[in-house]
């Protein structure tokens, strides 16, 4: 009888996709062919932002203790998984179909219409002269660009709930809130019609995802462990990073995957492209210049986390520039973010909240400065599809900036505590204090990183 459930499925899935496909396909071949250069591109920045996912596991994961090395890798990789899947079938259709100016419609589910087609796809909604998001790419390329942004902004919270939530509802809570917070925050941002965006909306600049992508995350990592509470050996136990080169390896691994993440945000190889590749190595490189400095001359000595984690605050930094202003700009943005999340760090160790990996001093406060400096460098000479900010006398920009990170915290931060407390209240958000002294790793995964055969861990009572 299950045989029979299974195939009869099976055939059904079969002759949907059949005629999905088909229907797509007739589209596409009645579209402009795309440009290849343009094609190849993309697919290549596409794998680049996939490739931060794994590069955050290891940037993480160095932080942490041993015994939980594989729980914290494994928070970033299963959202490969998830998101993976659920982009597909109704991620992709609410954060880019034409819709509300706060949600997308579901009329590309399962990618039903999202075929091959470079343009003419977005016809029919207002504004009437957006016809495609990117018209010499396939539809399909900028959908599974996007995908990688969605699947990486919900990794970005599990630093803040590290080594204390369970894994089972780590998963629930990042299948709600990719739905319900980034979804949203996608559509009113980057979609035709979104309510904060350029195409129809207030006009907010958000060039590769500050405010998407890292206040949505900070802010949430923010709440989570307010709402979580901090680990039981906090603040007074506290362990140094297990493995130091796993941090400077996930950090090399993110500057080298952002490229794709920024210059893949202007959706072709041409010169916007160029600008932001610049834009985003220079604030990087400005930023982890910069935290060497405070470290060494607050500190005593510049230290390899200190590097790693100042070239993350300019890349959180410049994500929303990257696009709209000049090499100098960067440098200037590097710099200032760097200084904020520094001391952003520090205070938030005198508030005692046990965001365990500094998520929101470096994603929220990185982004939120990010966002704002973007209203005030934004130069229209770099990019015709942008705006200028206060330097160049739109004072009004700033105003319409700051909304925009208002909506986004009030979003974030209200979405995220309604999914936990729905949690909390059903299948519950902590492992057992037995287990957080024990490990994640071999209670909720069964298995260890480094084959201990633990020795290291607390023996059972």
């Amino acid at each position: 009888m299950f045989k029979k459930v299974v195939i009869i499925g099976c055939l059904t899935l079969f002759m949907l996709v059949g005629l999905l496909t088909g229907n797509a396909l007739a589209e596409a071949a009645a579209a402009p062919p795309p440009n290849s250069g343009d094609t190849a591109f993309m697919l290549i920045s596409s794998a680049l932002v996939l490739l931060m996912t794994p590069g955050l596991a290891f940037f993480y994961g160095g932080f942490v203790r041993s015994h939980n090395i594989l729980n914290t890798l494994m928070m970033s990789f299963v959202l490969m998984g998830i998101v993976g899947v659920t982009w597909i079938l109704w991620g992709y259709s609410l954060s880019f179909a034409p819709g509300l100016p706060f949600i997308g419609g579901l009329q590309w589910f399962g990618l039903n219409g999202v075929g091959l087609e470079t343009t003419g796809y977005l016809q029919g909604s207002d504004p009437v002269e957006v016809v495609s998001y990117a018209g010499t790419i396939p539809h399909q390329a900028f959908m599974i660009y996007q995908a990688m942004f969605a699947i990486i902004t919900p990794a970005l919270i599990s630093g803040a709930i590290a080594e204390r939530m369970s894994f089972r509802a780590y998963c629930l809570f990042v299948l709600l809130w990719s739905t319900f917070i980034y979804t949203p925050l996608a559509h009113m941002v980057w979609a035709k019609g979104g309510f904060l965006g350029l195409a129809g909306g207030i006009g907010a600049l958000d060039f590769a995802g500050g405010t998407v992508v890292h206040i949505s995350s900070g802010v949430s990592a923010l709440v989570a462990a307010i709402v979580l509470g901090p680990r039981k050996n906090y603040p007074d136990r506290l362990s140094p990073p297990h493995n130091v080169p796993f941090i400077l390896l996930g950090a090399g691994l993110l500057w080298f995957g952002w490229f794709g993440f920024n210059a893949g945000s202007s959706l072709s190889a041409g010169t916007v492209a160029t600008v932001a590749f610049v834009a985003t190595n220079t604030s990087t490189a400005a930023g982890a210049l910069m935290w060497l400095i405070l470290e060494a001359t607050l500190r005593g000595k510049p230290t390899a986390v200190g590097a790693a984690t100042g070239a993350v605050a300019g890349l959180v930094g410049i994500t929303p520039a990257a696009g709209f202003v000049t090499p100098l700009a960067s440098i200037l943005i590097g710099f200032i973010t760097s200084v904020v999340c520094f001391f952003a760090v520090s205070f938030k160790h005198k508030l005692q909240v046990d965001d365990a990996l500094d998520t929101y001093p470096v994603h929220g406060v990185g982004g939120t400065i990010g966002a704002i400096l973007t209203a005030i460098f934004a130069d229209i000479r770099v990019n015709a599809g942008g705006k200028d900010g206060v330097l160049r006398g739109n004072f009004s920009e700033l105003f319409v900036e700051l909304g925009a990170i208002a909506l986004a915290y009030i979003i974030a931060a209200v979405g995220t505590w309604i999914i936990l407390k729905i949690i909390a209240a059903t299948i519950g958000l902590r492992v057992p204090d037995q287990t957080e002294d024990q490990g994640l790793d071999i209670n909720e995964h069964g298995e260890e990183g480094y084959n201990s055969e633990f020795a290291d861990r607390i023996p059972n009572k």
